[in-house]
């Protein structure tokens, strides 16, 4: 659903996170993943991404960050600062949604580990993946209250990247 409508575009969005809503902005995070297939019904559509008020809870994509992406604490802290750029409680940009799929409980070591490096997460098996791709940051912010699971913004056409 991307309907110009005026001066305002009208996309799905979906509330991440800080840090995952910023890697999903900046490209780290490439892979999604939920428990149940959200997104599947958003193939080959844009997702706008909210920035939700909390934190993830939970230090591992630290440690997804300093280990397979091998960045320093200097580079971790300024990917975080770059997702910080427009705070929090707005609609901060847009992602173009891929294939979903759930993960199988075996694959092959190599093959996970590069799914959790895309994903900056680990314990994937079972959950439902999701690519992303193509993300970019609005012109501004929106703010915006977020929503759970999926719901509907209107992003003005000035914003648009």
């Amino acid at each position: 659903m991307m309907l110009l409508c005026s001066m305002a575009v009208q996309l799905w969005c979906l509330s991440f996170r800080q840090p995952y809503a910023g890697l999903v902005l900046d490209g780290v995070k490439t892979v999604e993943s939920r428990w149940r297939p959200l997104l599947a019904l958003l193939e080959n559509r844009t997702l706008a991404v909210h920035i939700a008020w909390q934190d993830w809870e939970g230090e591992e994509w630290r440690a997804a960050l300093g280990g397979a992406w091998g960045l320093s604490a200097a580079g971790v802290q300024e990917l975080l600062e770059s997702g910080e750029r427009f705070g929090r409680g707005v609609v901060a940009g847009l992602v173009d949604v891929g294939r979903t799929w759930q993960c199988p409980t075996s694959l092959p070591e190599a093959e996970l580990a590069e799914l959790q490096r895309s994903a900056v997460l680990i314990g994937l098996e079972e959950k439902h993946l999701t690519w992303l791709s193509n993300p970019r940051w609005l012109k501004g912010p929106l703010k915006a209250p977020g929503g759970r699971d999926l719901w509907t913004v209107e992003i003005p056409a000035e914003l648009m990247p």
